[in-house]
């Protein structure tokens, strides 16, 4: 199998480094805090950290985890908006199923007959009947 990124594809951004630390309750997820760095790993206070909730909700298939950004600026505010965020990415999982769904369903492909000379012991033609 070949690999379709080349060298260039795989080079990383050194102006878009993080350090990433990791925030847990260790009952409903985790919040990534992704700390900007430079290419040295000193801090980078010219932008943002960003934060990323994490969770997972149980569905007959299994667990499906779930990862959703939480626009915030603090620590306690990823906490806070962490419910909220976590409703949401819930909510879009189940409406992207229920695309999926709609879509397997619609491929499914039934076939006009059997083709000639498969008659399964019915009737020759594959058995559908033809009226005039």
């Amino acid at each position: 199998m070949a690999l379709d990124k080349s060298a260039e594809d795989l080079k990383m951004d050194s102006t878009g480094l993080f350090r990433e630390e990791i925030i847990t309750d260790r009952k409903v997820g985790t919040i990534r805090v992704l700390h900007p760095v430079t290419a040295d790993g000193t801090a980078d206070d010219r932008r943002q950290c960003l934060y990323v909730g994490e969770t997972q909700v149980m569905t007959p298939m299994g667990a499906l985890p779930l990862a959703f950004p939480l626009e915030c600026e603090t620590l306690a505010d990823a906490i806070e908006k962490f419910a909220e965020g976590a409703q949401g990415a819930v909510e879009r999982a189940m409406n992207e199923l229920q695309q999926m769904r709609r879509e397997a369903a619609s491929s499914i492909v039934i076939p006009e007959g059997m083709p000639p000379g498969m008659t399964g012991g019915g009737a020759p033609g594959g058995g559908k009947i033809k009226l005039p």
